[in-house]
């Protein structure tokens, strides 16, 4: 046997070896925690965490590489529950490769990928063959959801909860028959299914009686700052509240998704842990980064369903995310081309591009002194894992994957062409300045982003869930 090479990757008699890692003079922020240390990195699973004050009378493993964080923050890898990567049939849009590219480096180390795809992912073989694909194509970890439609309660009941993250109910405006607001469809997947539920809450009658009222007033080119009164608040509460209505008439394990307004705030509480959760809720970075008032000069870049709304509820969000009445950051990743977006109100696809930029955002929040570097952790990586019963990960845990990240709370760069890594080539924060940069991404205990350079040789994990 002999070693050779020096990049991240040790041949042993011909075979590849993933090498070890010991990440040093890191602020590690964890479970509520700041402070300075390191972490060995061993057989892809987080051996030792080791804080300044201690003394590390270990070995490190032979084939062990130094990290040396130069005092920058270590955090558990991102987890992002609500991504739409447009793979199988959309690919002109985004595909699996090239989407977890960019959330790798954005820091986003596992994602949840939804069922609104080419064809819909509406039953088992088809469920599993987006398993295969991103097992062949995805470097971060993944799972993906399984759509609801009105008569395909047989493949939900069939699901193993321990391999699929959840099922999809679009209770408001989808594609094709995804569409689930008949009354009986509904109480017979809140009451059947043993799946964590995850709901698209909009009223799709409120949508349609709006949407005819502001096309008899515009025609076809209904201003952008009309759609958040076409996706109003009433729509959203409409939908959302029937949801936690059936799920508390049957004990269902809800999850809302993309909450957009401070109404829906009151269908929720901060009383009960997260691990005791029977309903909870995600918020989206771009409900709380934009307002109405922003319509003006991002048009149709921030048109997304629930419609982005006033300044009231972003601010009435970003509060209740703190106070802990909102439970999760997602983005719900949704790649259109410009092309695309570039039409009439009415044929202009809603959704863009934010993974590779979800964490920088809020961490310019917390740059501003809107949230602290711990709650946004908790937020977007340990919430993410217990709200979904993710098997060892989404901590900074001994025997836990090494899904981690390093960021610089002071590495100005400016978001444009050159570094944008979504497949549809454009971001809503163009021309934006973040202060801060992630710099290194591992993904189960693997290198993959180093400051710039991939080292795509290893892919992700599928996500397993301990229920």
């Amino acid at each position: 046997m002999y070693f050779y090479g020096t990049g991240n990757y040790l041949l042993l008699a011909g075979f590849k070896m993933q090498p070890d890692y010991h990440i040093i003079n890191a602020r590690i922020i964890n479970e509520g925690e700041i402070f300075d240390g390191s972490v060995l990195i061993e057989n892809q699973k987080i051996a030792k965490i080791i804080r300044k004050e201690e003394i590390f009378k270990g070995k490190l493993p032979a084939r062990c590489q130094i990290i040396d964080a130069n005092g920058k923050y270590l955090i558990p890898g991102v987890i992002d529950e609500h991504v739409h990567f447009r793979e199988p049939g959309l690919t002109h849009k985004g595909d699996i490769y090239t989407e977890s590219k960019a959330a790798i480096a954005g820091g986003v180390t596992s994602f949840m990928d939804m069922p609104n795809t080419s064809p819909q992912t509406l039953t088992q073989n088809l469920l599993e063959k987006k398993y295969d694909l991103a097992a062949k194509k995805s470097l971060a970890n993944f799972s993906f959801y399984m759509g609801a439609s009105k008569s395909n309660l047989d493949e939900i009941l069939e699901i193993d909860p321990g391999n699929v993250c959840g099922v999809k109910v679009f209770m408001g405006a989808s594609t094709g028959n995804m569409l689930v607001d008949d009354p009986d469809a509904l109480n017979a997947i809140f009451s059947r299914s043993g799946l964590l539920v995850a709901v698209h809450c909009e009223d799709e009658n409120i949508i349609r009686q709006n949407s005819k009222t502001y096309r008899e007033e515009y025609g076809e080119h209904v201003p952008l700052d009309m759609h958040p009164f076409i996706r109003s608040e009433d729509a959203c509460y409409e939908s959302s509240s029937l949801a936690v209505k059936l799920a508390r008439k049957y004990g269902t394990r809800l999850h809302v998704l993309h909450l957009s307004t401070a109404r829906e705030l009151g269908l929720f509480d901060n009383q009960v842990p997260l691990n005791e959760k029977k309903i909870t809720v995600e918020v989206c970075t771009h409900h709380l980064l934009f307002s109405d008032e922003d319509y003006s000069e991002l048009g149709t870049r921030i048109k997304w369903n629930p419609a982005i709304k006033s300044n009231y509820d972003r601010e009435a969000l970003l509060e209740a995310l703190k106070n802990d009445f909102i439970d999760v950051i997602a983005t719900d990743h949704a790649p259109h081309t410009l092309k695309e977006k570039m039409q009439s109100y009415f044929n202009i696809p809603s959704g863009g591009p934010l993974v590779q930029h979800s964490l920088v955002a809020m961490l310019e929040l917390h740059l501003q002194g809107k949230i602290p570097l711990a709650k946004i952790v908790e937020k977007m990586c340990h919430a993410p894992a217990i709200c979904f019963q993710i098997g060892k990960r989404g901590f900074i845990r001994e025997g836990y994957w090494a899904d981690l990240v390093i960021f610089d709370l002071k590495y100005p760069w400016i978001v444009d062409n050159s570094n944008i890594l979504y497949k549809c080539g454009w971001s809503p924060f163009e021309g934006v300045t973040f202060g801060s940069k992630v710099t290194h991404t591992f993904v189960n205990g693997h290198l993959v982003y180093n400051d710039g350079i991939f080292n795509e040789q290893n892919k992700g994990k599928r996500l397993t869930f301990e229920r």
